[in-house]
Order: structure tokens, then C-alpha cells, then sequence
């Protein structure tokens, strides 16, 4: 497992790193395990790429590090509060519906109790362990976060 110092001068280096293959767009995806299943969300069926499940992630704002957003973004689609960043788990790049060249960055965190999802911005959630995500429509890309997870979590 590669270990990373989390801190502010490493949050600026990915945003740096991806700036410099002119991505001036990101995104933070956060990994929250309960027990041995990881939380997924299900995307509106009307919006862009819509039933498909991802991870709890969301825009870094203008001005935003990556750890703020992140705290921010899973607060406000779960409900849930970070209780700590553990590790990165790796980046993909796409476009985004407007065209724009986006960046995600991955996270695994832990959360406080209670564990109550309470979704803002989702049409459903589900706890998912390795064995059952392929009843999961999810994106390549997220499969690929996903297995980094669980082949570090062993």
C-alpha cells in the first residue's frame, strides 16, 4: 500500500499535476466502508449519466482544496461528516457534460456515527461489498477506484 502524507502542499500537487495536461476542472469521490461494503449512490434517472451508481463526490469550488471539498461534498450528499481522510486512492479523468476535461480525485475516509444516509441529490444508495458491485451499473472508472480499495483494504 503506497502511503501519502495528507497534507495541504499534497492537495496542491494533484491539482497541479492535472493543470499541467490542462485540467482545470475536478471533482473529489470519497470511499466510505461500513463493516465490508462501501457506499454507492445512484444518480437521478434525468440527469447526465443518469441510474448509474457512483461514488458520494462533487465539484472542488473555485478557490476550494481538495480536503474542504471533499468534507463538503459528502456532507452534503449523504449527510454523513468526514471523520478522517485514510488514504488516496488515485485519480481518472473525463469529460464532463459541458465538454469540459474533468479530473476526479479518490479518496477512502471515515465517517462518524450514526450512519444515516440522508440523500439530497441521489435517487437511491446502497452498501455493496466486493463480491456483490457487478449488480451495480457503475462506471469503469469507479470499479477501477474500487478495486485499488479493497486491494488495499486486504
Amino acid at each position: 500500500m503506497r502511503c501519502y502524507k495528507m497534507d495541504k502542499s499534497f492537495y496542491e500537487n494533484l491539482m497541479r499535476e492535472a493543470q499541467d495536461k490542462d485540467i482545470n476542472r475536478y471533482v473529489v469521490g470519497a470511499v466510505i466502508q461500513r463493516n465490508s461494503s462501501i457506499l454507492l449512490l445512484e444518480r437521478p434517472k434525468d440527469d447526465f449519466m443518469g441510474g448509474i451508481y457512483e461514488l458520494p463526490s462533487g465539484r472542488v469550488g473555485d478557490g476550494e482544496s481538495l480536503d474542504i471539498a471533499l468534507h463538503r461534498e459528502v456532507e452534503e450528499e449523504t449527510g454523513l461528516k468526514i471523520r478522517e481522510i485514510k488514504t488516496y486512492l488515485g485519480h481518472f479523468d473525463y469529460e464532463s457534460k459541458s465538454g469540459e476535461k474533468t479530473r476526479q480525485f479518490n479518496f477512502a475516509v471515515t465517517v462518524g456515527e450514526p450512519l444515516e444516509i440522508k440523500l439530497q441529490e441521489h435517487d437511491n444508495y446502497a452498501w455493496a461489498n466486493k463480491g456483490q458491485l457487478q449488480q451495480y451499473p457503475v462506471t469503469d472508472s469507479v470499479r477501477q477506484v474500487l478495486g485499488t480499495f479493497f486491494a488495499q483494504s486486504n
